[in-house]
């Protein structure tokens, strides 16, 4: 039977029956690969493998191809085979892995830029992605404009010749702000038409929040999507990854950046991922947003917090939008597992110690929080962007982006809800 006759949670699960990437139809789960290098049995093999690395054809189809396994960072078996489920659970054409998300970012920004091209972004990222087209871009006079992208009307002030990519996380980076994916793939549609091709501007989105299993850009308008593997598809906080699918025309040229300048996702990673990680994608979610939402509205009735931000939420700013795009494989809202909150206070420096406070008592007294970046594992956790995950941007640059300094993160885990709530009720009766 064909596999679109199921759903893409099960399809998540048993990934492709077949594939050319490794023979192993007597196996229930795909076996681990753990050579770094490959035996050729001729020199002419040696050579072929090479001329047909990152040279796909026509005539050559990359899901027809059985390839030629050379070295570990050119690919193996279980880097292709998770490769192949990545690009299905994204509904893209072909997806690359690399060894974090930050490789993957650095992958798909390099393959499309060059010197004197700009990059717009939106104001808000995270901060290694920020540190990343502040600190190093410029080396490369790869100029990035930082504009408010939730409002996408924003986009035809700031666009001009040497304008070639679009990118912003959304949801956003710490604070849950979301960008309309549609509008702005729309926006952009019109301006390409008036550009030659090989001045496209190309619409790149970071996924990571959602996951495919809560919002699929590609599906929105968007030229490619990458994400950390090491946060909600892992989900169990034990390896590193990052991926970036799109069309197939870029295949090639990722395979080649990842060849030349490293970053190669590793087999050992790879394999859990491709066989739990991914596959436990829908039935984690499910659990851990089904808590998120109980725990946003149990903070919102605390009169000690400010504000909850959480897609789920009635408040939610832009509740209308998070349902319209936040979906999962079945049409279903899926407001996602990440919840932004702060303290009251009159002044930014005491919702900075109020936040501080908080965090530090969970870290000492809590069972089911964990003080630890990182997000979408079955563990819940806890963390300051201001000082922790964002602290590249300058505080003063922090509050213009609407980084609350008191602001706290938490990613919601598998444990049970009313554990949860206990631990906060506590934390929040010592602040």
């Amino acid at each position: 039977m064909k596999k679109k006759k199921y759903s893409m949670e099960t399809q998540l699960i048993y990934g492709k029956a077949l594939s050319k990437k490794w023979d192993y139809n007597h196996h229930v789960i795909p076996p681990i690969s753990s050579s770094a290098t490959f035996r050729l049995d001729t020199a002419k093999r040696g050579a072929q493998g090479f001329m047909e690395f990152a040279h796909h054809t026509e005539t050559q189809k990359i899901e027809s191809c059985a390839p030629i396994y050379i070295y570990d960072r050119l690919g193996e078996p279980n880097k292709e085979l998770l490769e192949e489920n990545l690009a299905a659970a994204e509904r893209g054409e072909i997806a690359v892995t690399f060894s974090t998300g930050m490789a993957a970012i650095s992958a798909v920004l390099g393959c499309l830029t060059g010197i004197g091209d700009e990059i717009i972004a939106h104001s808000v990222l995270y901060g290694c992605t920020y540190s990343l087209l502040t600190n190093w871009y410029p080396r490369y006079n790869i100029k990035t404009k930082f504009i408010n992208l939730t409002n996408p009307k924003n986009l035809l002030k700031e666009i001009n010749q040497r304008t070639r990519i679009v990118y912003f996380e959304t949801p956003v980076n710490p604070n849950l702000d979301l960008i309309d994916i549609s509008e702005v793939a729309k926006i952009l549609n019109q301006i390409n038409k008036q550009r030659p091709k090989a001045r496209k501007i190309y619409l790149i989105i970071d996924n990571t929040f959602a996951t495919p299993y809560c919002q699929r850009p590609l599906e929105l308008g968007a030229d490619f999507v990458v994400e950390s593997l090491t946060k909600g598809i892992t989900g169990f906080g034990t390896d590193m990854g990052g991926v970036v699918v799109g069309p197939k025309w870029s295949y090639d040229l990722l395979l080649m950046y990842r060849k030349d300048f490293g970053g190669s996702l590793a087999a050992k990673s790879a394999w859990p991922i491709m066989v739990y990680g991914l596959p436990s994608l829908p039935i984690r979610f499910k659990q851990a947003m089904a808590s998120a939402l109980e725990v946003a509205k149990f903070l919102s009735t605390n009169p000690k917090i400010d504000y909850v931000r959480y897609p789920g939420l009635d408040s939610f700013p832009q509740l209308s939008l998070a349902r319209r795009q936040m979906l999962d494989y079945e049409g279903n809202f899926a407001p996602g597992v990440l919840i932004y909150f702060s303290f009251k206070g009159k002044t930014p420096k005491i919702r900075k110690e109020k936040g501080e406070k908080f965090i530090n008592i969970l870290a000492k007294e809590a069972y089911t929080i964990t003080l630890a970046v990182s997000l979408g594992m079955i563990r819940t956790l806890v963390e300051h962007p201001s000082s922790m995950t964002h602290a590249a941007i300058p505080p003063e640059e922090q509050i213009k982006k609407g980084i609350d300094p008191g602001g706290i993160r938490m990613s919601i885990g598998i444990e049970k809800t009313s554990d949860i709530i206990a631990d906060l009720k506590y934390a929040l009766s010592k602040i």
